[in-house]
């Protein structure tokens, strides 16, 4: 068991949106002008994940739904900001057209890519890391993908957000380092905190070591709500009103922040290949899109596998 390969359970939004940022539009053109910075980012991450992971198994999870109506219900406020004028997710004008790209290169590669309706990658990745056989590595920037690390089913998560080349390999001990917390309380500890990349307001006045720091004492929300209620629990005043003040918040922020782990998936081929599925239909996107750098160095990284 030791020594079994692991699967990479990739956040494909989070790291095409990643390398959309993180290489210029003027590094990554077609012939004829067209971006592809992000598809070519993307293959290049994917390309040093497979040759410092060494996985046998990869499924990249999709945002089929990034805002979801479910949550929306329950927050009317999550990731209301990043809504474009128009509806939808505000999306930088020359990434979206780059998104199919990059599933059209995965397909004619052979690797898995997947979503579902009235779900986020997130809920994706969540379902797969308790339904796949361990090791399980998630790929992600999303400090969401915290509450998934699990050390007993052999659940780490790859956090990049320094980068792919420079990412952290975490168990619950680098959790608990982290935040104060161990990963099971994260989604607690986040709804607490807040998170106003997603529109997560928190407590006002209550930060991450106050946070931390209620966990602790009262193993997490359901706790920390229960003392709220018993007049000798030894809250500060000003922090009692705080909280107080915050119930209906409560109530609902942690179902918002929490990973669904039941979201109905198809069967899925997870083994990677040691050589593309489709070579020709390779051929003529990497060609197409000029990519044949980023697409050799993904099948090399493939085929040096053990």
């Amino acid at each position: 068991m030791a020594d079994q390969q692991p699967i990479l359970l990739i956040d494909a939004p989070s790291l095409y949106f990643r390398a959309y940022f993180g290489v210029p539009e003027s590094a990554a053109r077609t012939d004829d002008g067209q971006p592809v910075n992000a598809v070519r980012g993307f293959l290049d991450m994917l390309a040093q994940l497979v040759r410092t992971r060494r996985p046998d198994r990869m499924v990249c999870a999709l945002d089929h739904d990034w805002r979801p109506a479910w949550r929306v219900e329950l927050l009317p406020s999550y990731k209301a900001h990043r809504v474009a004028a128009e509806g939808g997710e505000e999306v930088p004008d020359t990434l979206s057209p780059q998104v199919p790209v990059i599933l059209d290169v995965l397909a004619a590669i052979g690797i898995t890519a997947v979503g579902a309706t009235g779900y986020e990658a997130d809920d994706v990745l969540g379902t797969l890391s308790v339904t796949q056989p361990g090791p399980v590595e998630v790929v992600s920037g999303d400090r969401d993908l915290f509450q998934l690390v699990d050390d007993d089913r052999r659940v780490r998560l790859l956090y990049i957000g320094r980068g792919v080349a420079k990412l952290d390999d975490c168990d619950d001990a680098a959790v608990r380092a982290r935040y104060g917390v161990p990963a099971d309380r994260y989604a607690d500890f986040a709804a607490l905190r807040g998170d106003p990349s997603d529109g997560l307001p928190g407590v006002p006045g209550v930060g991450e070591k106050t946070a931390a720091r209620l966990i602790d004492r009262y193993g997490g929300l359901p706790g920390i709500l229960a003392a709220l209620d018993d007049p000798g629990s030894g809250f500060a005043p000003g922090l009692r009103a705080k909280l107080d003040g915050a119930r209906d918040y409560l109530a609902v922020a942690p179902k918002v922040v929490r990973v669904a782990t039941d979201v109905p998936l198809p069967a899925l081929p997870t083994a990677l290949p040691a050589a593309p599925a489709d070579p020709d239909r390779l051929l003529e996107l990497a060609k197409r899109w000029n990519l044949a750098g980023s697409c050799r160095r993904l099948v090399d990284a493939l085929a040096a596998r053990p």
